[in-house]
């Protein structure tokens, strides 16, 4: 679909307005949040895993393309920005955020991640001294809880898919706005996830896996899909 309001690609170069603070991470960076104009139907989230910081280039690029404040979405773009700016998938104490969050199912185990997607799983992180017990996943949870949203959207990659263990209309419009496929489980468990304490908050939660291609591409193929969320182009309660 063609969207209304896009500010001149000249203007990309900077936000429309400053984000928020929300918090400080374990290096004392502002956590920072870009706000809803109203009531927050969607928050998305970005960059848990400082790794993929595609996640985080494709909402700084959607934000600094429209020309208002979106009207009931609100972004955090960087949920991890000592892992982003260290190239870490884990923050600056190594610990996977994404294993961290204070949900029942959360372990002391330490976890794996693949070096490359053609590895095996088996570089490790810790999932921390507790549940919940990092800067970066506390004041995300208490985020979440202040602004309430509808649904939360967390951008990852590489898995090439959305997770949408409802499938809901929501997770069928991403599929097919995105041409990726919809899938209810990406194989494995991920206890202490952001998904998984979402769930037990009655939130719902769709993670959308980018594909394993270029930023470039990303541009060409993920990034409208952002935008059309952002003005409010998408089934954002059901």
């Amino acid at each position: 679909m063609s969207l209304p309001l896009m500010r001149a690609v000249s203007q990309r170069g900077t936000f429309l307005t400053e984000p928020q603070n929300y918090g400080e991470s374990g290096l004392g960076q502002r956590l920072e949040y870009w706000p809803a104009a109203s009531e927050t139907e969607i928050l998305i989230v970005g960059g848990i895993h400082g790794e993929e910081p595609d996640t985080t280039v494709l909402l700084s690029r959607a934000l600094r393309s429209i020309e208002h404040i979106p009207q009931s979405v609100a972004v955090v773009a960087s949920a991890n920005p000592d892992g982003l700016v260290r190239g870490l998938r884990g923050n600056a104490g190594g610990v996977d955020l994404n294993r961290n969050f204070p949900s029942a199912g959360w372990r002391p185990d330490p976890v794996t991640h693949c070096w490359t997607l053609e590895h095996p799983s088996e570089v490790l992180l810790s999932s921390g001294a507790g549940p919940g017990s990092e800067p970066e996943t506390s004041a995300l949870v208490s985020l979440i809880g202040s602004l309430r949203p509808k649904r939360i959207v967390s951008l990852h990659g590489h898995l090439n898919c959305v997770d949408d263990p409802h499938e809901s209309e929501f997770g069928r419009w991403l599929a097919d706005r995105t041409s990726l496929p919809l899938v209810t489980d990406i194989g494995y468990p991920t206890p202490g996830s952001l998904g998984e304490w979402a769930a037990e908050q009655e939130i719902p939660i769709v993670t959308w896996e980018v594909p394993p291609i270029s930023i470039e591409a990303m541009f060409q193929t993920q990034l409208h899909t952002i935008i059309e969320i952002l003005c409010g182009a998408s089934p954002a309660r059901s």
